[in-house]
């Protein structure tokens, strides 16, 4: 993330996501951008998160004496897991001392020894966890040897056969998207008579807002120019008494420049993109090209029908290739990765493992 986008490190306690466990699919986990000004805090959608909750299959593990380290798979992703033993897990009992203990109890009665390591037993197997088994894990998110994992804080077996918690977290986690973490932040402090959140981001929520309200298909630049109009008035003239004031001219090149960045952004995040680069400027927007929608279902469709896709299905830079044959050589993966989604939320296609995708 450009140092110039991030929210000030005194405002993060605003953000409540700041002081939760935020409740991420893996995958978004693992693509969060880390702090310039503060290693060890992350950011998704400009939320600052240093710690999360998951809920998962174990799908690989390992034991050493201090600590497991589980592989947690929540559908979307793999996450290293590194949960430290307690003293409980770590004791190594001799099996003459515990039959000794065991014989001191008053026989047919209640023997607090005994049920002192019922309770023990309990505990571990909750703590210890073996592969296709359910685990719950919170804590802060680290990097190590350029690998993301969760250092955990806390952890335990979840006990789900009727897959009822599972369920219940699959429901949950799209409504803390929508309501909350999609959101971007959006915080306002006094700098100046100034806004802490930059001109560009001020403007390309704009644009965004603009597209998404009146179902913009496609537009020119000219369309949406004059929205971005009071972003440069607001902006005071820092003109000394000796100097004159700025020309509306530069004014204008002001507006110019900020908008090609706001739509050099809109297109590196797939929102917008232009089927063919000319003088006459279009953007067609990502999300309502139905052209696009239906050649990418056609080459999934179509090509998961081969021998070579018919198991793990098209991969997604598989897709890219054909559907730049198809469509526009100018069609980004970022693009393409927002129509996969919208077309697997839909039920038109399905993602049989990360990157790959056959037709439902």
């Amino acid at each position: 993330m450009d140092p110039a986008e991030e929210p000030p490190s005194m405002l993060w306690g605003l953000d409540p996501t700041f002081s939760a466990f935020a409740r991420l699919y893996v995958r978004d986990i693992l693509q969060m951008t880390e702090s310039t000004q503060v290693p060890g805090i992350y950011f998704y959608n400009m939320h600052p998160i240093y710690k999360v909750d998951v809920l998962g299959t174990v799908v690989y593990k390992r034991e050493r004496e201090d600590f497991f380290c589980y592989g947690v798979d929540d559908g979307t992703g793999v996450i290293n897991c590194m949960c430290w033993k307690n003293d409980l897990l770590k004791e190594r009992e001799d099996p003459s001392k515990t039959a000794g203990k065991h014989s001191d109890g008053a026989q047919g009665g209640f023997n607090p020894v005994t049920e002192l390591k019922k309770l023990k037993e309990a505990q571990q197997k909750r703590c210890r966890l073996e592969i296709g088994e359910l685990l719950r894990v919170r804590g802060p998110v680290k990097t190590s040897r350029q690998q993301r994992e969760i250092m955990a804080s806390t952890y335990y077996k979840v006990d789900d056969p009727v897959m009822a918690e599972q369920i219940a977290w699959m429901m949950e986690a799209p409504q803390l998207y929508r309501q909350c973490y999609d959101k971007p932040l959006q915080l306002q402090t006094s700098v100046s008579g100034d806004s802490a959140i930059s001109s560009l981001s001020k403007a390309i929520n704009i644009i965004k807002d603009f597209l998404k309200q009146k179902s913009v298909t496609r537009f020119r630049p000219y369309d949406v120019q004059d929205l971005l109009q009071p972003l440069i008035s607001s902006q005071p003239q820092t003109a000394s008494a000796d100097q004159e004031p700025v020309a509306g001219s530069s004014g204008c090149q002001q507006l110019r420049q900020l908008l090609k960045e706001a739509l050099q952004v809109l297109q590196d995040e797939g929102v917008v993109y232009r089927r063919v680069k000319s003088q006459d400027e279009v953007y067609l927007v990502t999300a309502e090209d139905k052209d696009l929608q239906i050649a990418v279902k056609d080459v999934i469709r179509e090509d998961s029908k081969r021998e070579k896709y018919a198991e793990k299905g098209c991969h997604v830079l598989h897709i890219l290739s054909a559907v730049r044959q198809r469509s526009s050589l100018n069609v980004s993966k970022a693009a393409l990765e927002l129509v996969l989604k919208s077309l697997e939320c839909n039920s038109d296609i399905i993602s049989t493992m990360e990157n790959h995708y056959i037709a439902f």
